[in-house]
């Protein structure tokens, strides 16, 4: 069994909960958008938007929507679906090009500032501190979250943003990519991520182990798989994995140094 060298890292769902933070930045960089322009417009003695919370974000979610669809290489991208579909949003309100992406950019540098405000699991730090001793590490998302200002990037030298690779996983390229900068080949590496079709099966398929973060307990696992319910399990997996190398090499088997 070949020595582990690498581990990369899904971040969104795998070393924090993403659900409550996404509602919040999505509620809230619109919010800030829209009281921000209310009280430009009201500066400017010039009438008040017509668009709404509820209903300016059910429009720009469908222009977002139909952006992916006209623009399919970018549909990984979301800061370029999100910048798009809001200038062109503006625009149909009736502010010049100019303005609509002024204030594009200021929403999204709103969002960014609310999506990088993620609580890691209490775990996830102290293990990534422990693992940097032993293994190289990075980060592979399909996310936008910012990912030098997220709160555990200190430990993710390497990090990729699948969308803007314009390859958002299960495509191989971010995985290549991230196993290029490491100067590590995939049979020594390992991903770790909670989607099974994003970040499972491209790795295995790559010839990396992949450890799926998954409550389901008793679906049958490929070779080179391994499954846990938390971040905190993984010391375990490698362990093993340590193990049996240990063990390949004491008993004549190859062993790759």
């Amino acid at each position: 069994m070949t020595k582990l060298k690498a581990i990369t890292f899904d971040l969104d769902d795998t070393l924090w909960d993403n659900h409550g933070v996404m509602a919040r930045t999505e509620e809230g960089h619109y919010r800030w958008l829209l009281e921000a322009l209310e009280a430009w417009r009201a500066a400017r003695q010039e009438p008040a938007l017509t668009l709404t919370q509820e209903g300016g974000r059910e429009d720009y979610l469908q222009r977002r929507q139909q952006l992916a669809k006209e623009v399919p290489e970018r549909r990984g991208d979301f800061t370029w679906l999100r910048m798009r579909a809001l200038e062109a949003q503006l625009e149909a309100e009736g502010l010049t090009r100019s303005a609509a992406l002024l204030w594009a950019a200021a929403a999204m540098n709103e969002f960014h500032r609310l999506r990088v405000q993620v609580t890691p699991h209490p775990e996830a730090a102290g293990l990534l501190a422990v693992l940097t001793e032993r293994y190289q590490l990075a980060a592979i998302t399909n996310g936008n979250i910012h990912l030098a200002r997220q709160p555990l990037a200190a430990y993710f030298p390497v990090a990729i943003a699948a969308g803007e690779l314009l390859a958002p996983k299960p495509d191989p390229t971010p995985f290549l990519t991230a196993l290029a900068r490491l100067n590590v080949a995939p049979e020594h590496a390992m991903h770790v991520g909670d989607s099974w079709q994003e970040d499972v099966l491209p790795a295995q398929q790559l010839g990396m182990h992949a450890v799926w973060i998954s409550a389901l307990e008793n679906q049958p696992l490929p070779p080179r798989v391994h499954r846990i319910a938390h971040i905190k399990e993984l010391p375990r997996v490698l362990e093993m994995l340590e193990k049996a190398s240990l063990e390949t090499h004491h008993s004549g088997g190859v062993y790759s140094h």
